[in-house]
């Protein structure tokens, strides 16, 4: 008979390692401080290369958080975090619980640029750590407006904040927003135009569902809203998708789309248009796609401000603009 390590065997030998838990156990100080501590081994037990690691944290860890809207209305939404500290070449890791510590202690504040700054600071502390990188991702609900019929419903945008704070005390704060519009190509509109006047074939000009991805950089002091982010896209593109729609919406997007032809190359343009012009941005970047119903592929864009030593136009994850 083989000898069983965890089970009863079946002649009913017991097993040598026996497993239970014990529900009354409470660690006290001492308990603690008694145990081993990965964190505390010797330099030689590190694995693999002795260098420093630019980021190592937790991400995806959820918990309702508080946002202030511009108009003052206090919203909790589901939100993810991702927390990220670097690591020096001589420690084997870091204590990854004591971020999400860091992180609860400030959980029932409102979320702002310097409620995510107390934070950074708290995992520069607790952690021992040189540089900390903190993004929170949710589902922002805004109010809109039918074009014609008067109609409201709810569009959901995504969003991100995310604060940086670097060995040398510098702190950084950025907005990632998405932004989905349909763009009318404005070759299509005039070669069914052309046939049309020329041989009085009926057409339809190709359109498609389009995003935006852009990352703005908050100026020092300056507070710019998600609503701020949402009209500077909305002034430049016009053609945001619809929530509510009637027969006359409908057509009234038609007309929308026919007065903003826009191809790809057009769509970033005007969007470093309106964000260039904004003092509360410091740096931007943009990402389009305009996931074409003519090719089999999409059309894509990239552009940023041109700040020296700032964003640079190093976009390729265009899969993630799928809409």
């Amino acid at each position: 008979m083989k000898q069983m390590y965890l089970h009863r065997s079946s002649c009913g030998q017991q097993p040598p390692i026996k497993r239970s838990y014990d529900k009354k156990f409470r660690a006290g100080d001492a308990y603690r401080a008694s145990m081993p501590d990965m964190m505390e081994v010797a330099h030689e037990a590190i694995h693999g290369a002795h260098v420093p690691i630019q980021q190592v944290g937790i991400h995806n860890f959820k918990l309702p958080l508080k946002y202030r809207t511009k108009g003052g209305k206090i919203l909790t939404l589901e939100t993810s975090v991702t927390g990220t500290v670097s690591l020096e070449a001589e420690l084997k890791g870091i204590n990854m619980s004591r971020i999400m510590r860091s992180f609860y202690e400030h959980k029932d504040g409102v979320t702002t640029g310097e409620w995510m700054g107390k934070i950074l600071k708290s995992y520069l502390r607790n952690v021992d750590t040189k540089d900390a990188r903190l993004k929170i991702s949710f589902s922002y609900p805004m109010v809109r407006e039918s074009l014609r019929s008067g109609l409201t419903g709810y569009q959901f945008y995504n969003v991100a904040f995310e604060g940086v704070m670097n060995r040398d005390g510098r702190y950084r704060r950025f907005i990632h927003f998405d932004f989905v519009y349909s763009s009318a190509c404005p070759c299509s509109a005039e070669l069914t135009e052309h046939a049309r006047d020329r041989r009085r074939a009926y057409g339809v000009p190709h359109s498609q569902r389009s995003k935006a991805r852009v990352t703005v950089e908050e100026a020092e002091g300056k507070k710019i809203w998600i609503e701020d982010v949402h009209a500077l896209c909305l002034k430049a593109l016009q053609t945001e998708t619809q929530v509510m729609v009637k027969r006359e919406d409908e057509q009234a997007f038609a007309e929308l789309n026919g007065a903003h032809l826009k191809f790809v190359e057009d769509a970033a343009r005007l969007l470093y248009k309106e964000f260039d012009a904004e003092k509360r941005i410091t740096d931007f970047r943009i990402a389009c796609s305009h996931l074409e119903s003519l090719h089999s592929h999409d059309a894509v864009s990239v552009i940023c401000k041109g700040v020296k030593g700032g964003f640079t136009a190093d976009f390729m994850d265009f899969g993630a603009l799928l809409c």
